[in-house]
């Protein structure tokens, strides 16, 4: 257990920077052209230029090695991520399975063409049930790892839903649905922020928080473009948020 003040988070399931080349990761979904993965906290999905191992490559070594029912080995090289989740960020991730479909799929996510939610946890309690979110995002220029909510930026619109609000120690807590209608970066966490409740463990936007970051990828939806066929995948929701808001994640399952 790490903490912050009173309220402590119990460190997420993570990934170590040297993981072993043959950790295989969590398969939610596979079908012949489309593969989606639970993403562990502590690695990044895309390589950086640095030669850190990313979820693309344990993805990529896992099918060479025969590890992933369903997907032949020889696809390993063509194995590619079609979205990005930061580095402490858990739960979904799509992965294109054939370079000639990947095309079909990079317009569906291009298009936001997925019903992506998240999960996530915020500092305080929220006063409101239900909030659209529209509020553009552009780059920090002050500093190069931050966005910021600026009338010049992308736009950038966020559904949030309070499920359930908790005080522990004389701290409000709010457990939140988050529906994303478009993918700029750190969006959640920039909105949430700009609202004045950024989330449990945000470093960045936060108050300099250690604790594990309280946001997760949990369901994501749509029409597969290539098969037609209708694909609901849904991620486990990590041992961290059900700690804090065991009832309101175990309602989840029917959301």
């Amino acid at each position: 257990m790490r903490g912050s003040g009173p309220y402590t988070v119990q460190e997420s399931a993570t990934c170590r920077r040297d993981a072993p080349a043959d950790l295989s990761p969590r398969v939610l979904y596979v079908s012949e052209t489309l593969l989606a993965v639970d993403k562990p906290a502590g690695i990044i999905v895309h390589g950086d230029g640095t030669g850190t191992k990313t979820l693309t490559d344990l993805v990529r070594n896992a099918v060479e090695r025969g590890a992933i029912d369903h997907v032949a080995p020889t696809c390993a090289p063509e194995i590619q991520a079609l979205q990005r989740l930061d580095r402490d960020t858990t739960g979904i991730v799509l992965f294109s399975i054939c370079k000639r479909t990947q095309g079909a799929y990079d317009a569906l996510i291009a298009a936001h063409g997925a019903r992506k939610h998240y999960l996530a946890v915020a500092e305080g309690r929220v006063p409101w049930g239900q909030r659209d979110i529209r509020v553009p995002i552009g780059r920090d220029r002050h500093d190069a790892r931050r966005m910021r909510a600026s009338r010049t930026g992308k736009d950038a619109h966020t559904d949030a839903t309070v499920l359930d609000r908790r005080r522990i120690y004389g701290r409000w807590y709010t457990l939140l649905d988050l529906r994303l209608y478009s993918g700029r970066k750190h969006q959640i966490r920039v909105h949430l922020a700009h609202e004045g409740f950024p989330l449990v463990g945000d470093a960045l936007y936060g108050a300099g928080d250690t604790r594990s970051l309280m946001l997760h990828a949990r369901r994501f939806a749509f029409t597969d473009p290539v098969s037609r066929a209708l694909v609901d995948i849904h991620a486990p929701i990590p041992k961290r948020f059900r700690d804090l808001f065991p009832r309101s994640c175990a309602r989840l399952f029917d959301m």
